[in-house]
């Protein structure tokens, strides 16, 4: 008990600082573009090299997991993080660039190095809630990064804000040292590190199973919706609705904290009441209601009932990743559960750095966000309702 309690938050503490690290780009945009000389809508461009990146690097990291172990690799990905927000406090188009590659590199073994050491050390009946409990980093990172840098931006200016993040990073990293033996038991200190066959492999694992599969193409679905619905809900909120932009961003902190709370609830009902792929599919079908109401909102519907939308969103489309995540681990093979999850993973980063730039493409060409949400609700229905088809083949009740 005592060693999946280290790991938990080992892994959900560096969760929460890597997706600060991730988001406080964006909260920083307005204030760093002047600075900069760039337009804030470069932001856009700068999460999709961050994931683009992130999605390169995760098919690559199995092997140094292996070998240097996922604690080990944990600590690097902090370390690169305070890098990266070091080099954008710089504030120069080149410095930016080498941001966003370092956070994309960083990012990327985050996941596969969680998803291994809680494998090892979470039992069964505890591993959706617990897979679930470390997914809240993600959220919650994000919540920090809208809370904390905007008041420091405004009291300090941004460089100090991205350094402030830069240290958390970088001291969380050395704070983990003293668990890394306890955590880092299984290094195969004779693994190569890089090869031909270690790039595809994580891949061609995936390619290979069918039930991996079908999930991977399911995470690409619901990621793509999971990032539009954060990309675009505070501007389609302030500019169709006329809603002012306090309100907005209300609207968008209550649905964040709803994704929280409901990672948590569904991985502690699918380990004790419910079949995960029900519980997956199920959250399909319902984050492609919320995003066909998301569509009909006008400015006569109420604030509350606008919120409660919101709250059904982020407890959908915010929310199922620690259950997926859990799946991936029970359908790895033995030893290679880093590598399945760098290989699912490569779909999902996909899938959030290629929908919002066609959400963005559908936005200008048509100059509507209701066209943009009905195709998203295509692919998620879609996905919801094969992830929910019988199939005996797979394991139930993990």
């Amino acid at each position: 008990m005592r060693q999946v309690i280290t790991a938990l938050v080992a892994t959900l503490a560096a969760q929460l600082l890597v997706s600060m690290s991730v988001g406080t780009g964006s909260v920083l945009a307005p204030a760093a573009a002047v600075d900069i000389g760039i337009s804030p809508g470069f932001v856009g461009a700068y999460i999709s090299l961050v994931y683009g990146c992130a999605a390169a690097v995760g098919l690559l990291c199995g092997s140094f997991i292996a070998r240097f172990g996922a604690l080990r690799m944990t600590q690097v990905s902090l370390t690169l993080a305070g890098v990266a927000l070091c080099t954008g406090a710089i504030g120069a188009v080149p410095s930016t660039v080498a941001c966003a590659v370092l956070l994309g590199i960083a990012n990327g073994p985050t996941t596969p190095s969680s998803s291994h050491v809680l494998s090892r050390v979470t039992p069964p009946q505890w591993r959706n809630a617990v897979f679930s409990a470390k997914q809240m980093g993600v959220p919650l990172g994000n919540g920090l990064a809208g809370l904390m840098m905007p008041i420091l931006a405004v009291t300090f200016g941004w460089q100090v804000a991205a350094l402030a993040g830069a240290v958390l990073c970088i001291a969380l990293a050395v704070a983990l040292q003293p668990w890394r033996a306890g955590l880092d038991t299984e290094r195969d200190a004779k693994r190569p590190l890089l090869s031909l066959g270690h790039v595809g492999g994580s891949l061609a694992l995936i390619l290979r199973a069918p039930e991996l599969r079908q999930l991977s193409i399911m995470s690409f679905a619901y990621a793509g919706m999971q990032n539009c619905f954060a990309a675009f809900l505070v501007t389609y909120l302030h500019q169709r609705l006329g809603m002012t932009l306090i309100l907005a961003g209300l609207v968008q902190t209550i649905s964040q904290v709803a994704g929280a709370i409901a990672r948590l609830i569904w991985g502690t009902l699918t380990d004790r009441f419910m079949d995960p792929y029900k519980l997956l599919g199920s959250l399909g079908v319902g984050m492609t209601v919320c995003a066909i109401l998301t569509a009909s909102f006008t400015p006569e519907w109420p604030f509350w009932l606008i919120v409660a939308v919101g709250v059904g969103f982020g407890a959908t489309t915010t929310a199922w990743n620690g259950v997926f995540l859990a799946q991936i681990a029970v359908l790895a093979p033995a030893g290679r559960v880093s590598e399945a999850t760098g290989g699912s993973q490569f779909y999902t980063f996909a899938g959030v750095t290629i929908m919002p730039a066609l959400f963005s493409l559908v936005l200008g060409v048509t100059g509507s966000y209701a066209i943009g949400y009905y195709a998203l609700a295509l692919l998620t229905v879609a996905s919801g309702l094969w992830v929910l088809a019988p199939n005996a083949a797979r394991p139930r009740r993990a």
